[in-house]
């Protein structure tokens, strides 16, 4: 099977994880800029969820381009991401409606967590489909990132009951990390991406 149907229907179900994502920014009633204050803590929530919806569209993006054909092996993968992912927006409307509270944050994390691991899943089903002269083995390197991020989430998991403040800071710590795009597989395929 070729890739495009693949890249095709992910990027789809990203758009449609964004498009639910800001429907649960409700318009408020009133015109005076004090009827928006209640909502920051939504807005945040969203900004801080879409911002890791792009670094996810971004470097699924670039990974699928050292693939040469897809297994069923990486579609079963690439679908594990995409039900991760697909809980972004009840994880973020959740805690952005009860103010980054504990158990919302902590549940958050759950969910960064279990995507990190699922599109680790992915990035190893496409390597061991390439075999030994895996593009994406000799790209990623020893992925510094991609090990610090799990361990970070899984730090925030449990300071979400200590000071959820902590955790927040860690989930944008997380995601101030990869918001650069993976120059590691533009470099290694040069040419290919443009």
């Amino acid at each position: 099977m070729g890739k495009s149907r693949l890249e095709a229907f992910s990027d789809g179900v990203l758009a449609i994880i964004i498009t639910i994502m800001v429907l649960e920014l409700k318009v408020p009633s009133g015109t005076d800029a004090a009827v928006l204050l209640p909502l920051l803590p939504v807005f945040m929530a969203y900004v801080l969820s879409f911002v890791y919806i792009a670094i996810y569209w971004n470097n699924h993006h670039h990974m699928l381009h050292t693939c040469n054909r897809v297994t069923g092996g990486i579609l079963w993968a690439n679908l594990h991401l995409l039900f991760w992912l697909s809980l972004f927006p009840f994880a973020t409307g959740w805690m952005g409606e009860n103010h980054f509270a504990s158990l919302p944050t902590a549940l958050y994390g759950v969910v960064l967590f279990m995507a990190a691991l699922a599109y680790w899943l992915l990035q190893q089903a496409i390597i061991v489909s390439q075999g030994a002269e895996s593009r994406l083995k000799a790209a990623i390197g020893n992925d510094w990132k991609g090990k610090l991020s799990p361990l970070l989430y899984l730090l925030a998991i449990p300071a979400s009951f200590i000071r959820h403040g902590l955790a927040d800071a860690l989930y944008v710590l997380v995601a101030l990390l990869w918001l650069v795009p993976d120059r590691r597989i533009e470099r290694m395929l040069g040419h290919e991406l443009h």
